[in-house]
């Protein structure tokens, strides 16, 4: 097989390696698209994040799906040439927090093109992939390209859900990057009455309108924008990661409101006062659970169309260009690789 190894800061390379033998319960798939994620720049770019760092050669890439060529003899839920959604998470269920429920907690977890563990969890931007046949999710109608966009959008589902019922909800999402874009999808789902998004650049924030935002802000241009919107929004979606976003953005909730943190950065000062006095909710929401399984049928029944994230596509061979454009936010959202 072809793959795309990541050796160090931007030392991208494509190489050839062994398939390997399918064991019982297992697949091979030939994977046709991938999506190029946050956490794949940051390999590209710094070689990590925070204290995971690349320690040995690894294949990048958890945002795939492709279609399945071999299936183990006892597998009896797929087919050869079934169209697949690979979700790339694989927790142990057998720890503590698989067995309450909560494996995208999971403390032994394995999860596709991540240097948390060592050895490292090689990824999925390779043209053949064997996975357990469970990591599969089927669909009749939609391409790669568009189940590609599953595990992203399975995020933005996940945090959604960690909200409560957006139902006539006035909703502020910061930071439109693609995670942000599809909590905007997610939300427009799941019943808000009112998008409000926020960027400091303003390409993303045309993506996020044909997504399901009323309104756009570009808070660059307009630091004090939200002023006016001080105590009336239910709840806010921070998916940027900025400290000054989660301030700004907590004033506009009004009591009782609800704060979903998304983006993954570093420690901010809490004013507690504001917590307590107001009696704000603040979330968390990592990965996803059982919502990757509806991000794939919502995109494969039309009822989420999300084509308008992705700015481009490039053949595997063009790796090295597709990294360089997707580190341009003014420049792309979502790039894909084709395989």
């Amino acid at each position: 097989m072809l793959a795309i190894v990541i050796h160090g800061p931007r030392d991208l390379r494509i190489e050839t390696m062994e398939t390997g033998e399918l064991e019982a319960g297992q697949v091979l798939i030939r994977i046709e698209a991938g999506g190029i994620c946050g956490s794949d720049l940051h390999y590209y770019q710094h070689g990590g994040f925070g204290s995971v760092r690349i320690r040995e050669p690894m294949i990048l890439g958890h945002e795939i799906a492709g279609r399945v060529a071999q299936i183990a003899p006892d597998v009896t839920t797929l087919k050869v040439g079934d169209m697949v959604a690979v979700n790339p998470s694989s927790p142990c269920g057998k720890c503590e927090m698989c067995l309450k429920g909560l494996s995208n907690h999971c403390v032994n977890m394995r999860f596709y093109g991540s240097a948390m563990r060592m050895p490292h969890v090689q990824g999925g931007f390779r043209d053949k992939l064997i996975c357990d046949a469970t990591q599969c999710f089927p669909a009749k109608r939609m391409d790669a390209s568009a189940l590609a966009l599953a595990e992203p959008f399975a995020v933005a589902l996940r945090a959604v859900k960690r909200a409560g019922s957006l139902l006539n909800k006035r909703v502020l999402v910061t930071g439109c990057g693609p995670i942000g874009a599809l909590v905007v999808a997610a939300a427009r789902l799941h019943g808000a009455r009112e998008i409000i998004a926020t960027d400091v650049v303003p390409e993303p924030l045309a993506v996020v309108r044909t997504l399901g935002a009323d309104r756009t802000i570009d808070v660059r241009d307009r630091p004090d924008s939200l002023t006016a919107l001080a105590g009336k929004l239910d709840v806010m979606f921070e998916c940027s990661a900025n400290e000054r976003a989660f301030h700004t953005g907590m004033d506009t909730l009004q009591p009782q409101g609800i704060i979903v943190q998304v983006g993954l950065g570093g420690d901010v000062p809490l004013p507690q006062a504001q917590l307590a006095s107001r009696e704000l909710s603040l979330r968390g929401s990592f990965r996803f659970d059982d919502e990757f399984g509806l991000a794939v049928a919502l995109i494969d029944s039309g009822r989420a169309v999300l084509d308008t994230l992705i700015s481009r596509h490039f053949p595997m061979h063009d790796a090295v260009s597709a990294f360089e454009l997707a580190s341009d936010r003014r420049a792309a959202m979502k790039v894909q690789l084709a395989f």
